[in-house]
């Protein structure tokens, strides 16, 4: 079973960012990584006058765009898929899933906090969380890990659940 961790926090706290260079260092590292960004609002990857995009007003529940280096899969879904779902559907091939933009779940999660943001932290060690990658050292029950050191962040996911 691919593991499954969350990157999490509030608005503007960086996840995407820390997101990037943990990517970029798990995969110097070896590991094949995979992503899954959730967005609430819903997206259109697919835009007005392409083929693809008229394969789909035309009636087609899936169109797959290939290419020799890329594959996409456009799906009408009739609910927000689970984790679960979108590993055992999707995901194949990867060492490690990390998650962004579901704030509240069931999986290992990593919260991203900003002192100058004065806001509270969105989850806590009975919520699964394993660690806050923080720009100041906070008195919590979990690890307090530098977010401007992605090494050590990248360091204890690979400990924690790759090794």
């Amino acid at each position: 079973m691919i593991p499954i961790v969350s990157i999490v926090g509030k608005s503007n706290t960086g996840k995407t960012t820390l997101l990037e260079k943990l990517i970029a260092d798990l995969v110097g590292r070896g590991w094949r990584v995979a992503t899954i960004k959730h967005n609430k609002h819903g997206f259109n990857i697919d835009h007005e006058g392409k083929d693809s995009y008229r394969h789909k007003k035309a009636g087609a529940n899936i169109t797959v765009v290939s290419s020799p280096h890329q594959l996409a899969l456009i799906q009408d879904v009739d609910h927000d898929y689970s984790f679960e779902e979108i590993r055992e559907k999707f995901i194949h091939d990867s060492d490690i899933i990390l998650t962004e933009g579901f704030k509240v779940n069931d999986y290992p999660k990593i919260e991203v906090f900003r002192a100058e943001l004065k806001r509270e932290l969105i989850n806590a060690k009975e919520n699964n969380l394993m660690a806050v990658a923080s720009d100041v050292q906070l008195d919590i029950d979990v690890p307090c890990l530098d977010i401007n050191d992605p090494k050590v962040i990248a360091d204890f996911i690979e400990n924690k659940f790759l090794k």
